[in-house]
């Protein structure tokens, strides 16, 4: 789940979903393709996430969307161990701020790895992945096998 964009419970769902909004939608779109995407300004040519209508630098209302490659490094994170309203079946699990090797940060949840502080590491090398969850793909981050690029 990424949680800066979602915008509620779906209709007639016990758990999280995110809730398309026109600007979200190409992100969304793109997930559902199995490719990461964020925003580009296109006067200044910053890279940024999550979602807006005006480059968070310059201002410009400028703004489309890029494929990035993927690729992260783990900033911080938390195990979480208490479920969230909908989500009691889901285990302890890892919620993490990650940095684009493009630049912008990102919340997600990092999987593939046992949710143990000695199995993750700060600034180690993350890949994205894809998950199906409720109905919806979302970008996940898995450990990057031997750190290779």
């Amino acid at each position: 789940m990424v949680p800066a964009i979602v915008a509620g419970l779906a209709p007639g769902e016990g758990a999280a979903q995110a809730l398309p909004t026109p600007t979200t939608r190409p992100f969304w779109d793109a997930a559902a393709e199995e490719r990461l995407s964020v925003q580009r300004c296109e006067s200044c040519e910053a890279d940024f996430f999550y979602p807006r209508v005006a480059c968070p630098f310059c201002g410009s209302r400028e703004v489309s969307w890029v494929d990035v490659s993927g690729r992260a490094t783990l900033l911080s994170y938390v195990i979480n161990h208490l479920p969230a309203p909908g989500f009691e079946t889901v285990g302890p699990h890892v919620i993490a701020i990650v940095r684009l090797e493009e630049g912008p940060t990102m919340m997600t949840n990092i999987v593939g790895v046992d949710p143990r502080p000695e199995q993750l590491l700060i600034d180690m090398p993350l890949q994205v992945a894809f998950e199906e969850r409720y109905g919806q793909v979302v970008p996940v981050f898995v450990p990057r096998p031997g750190g290779a690029e």
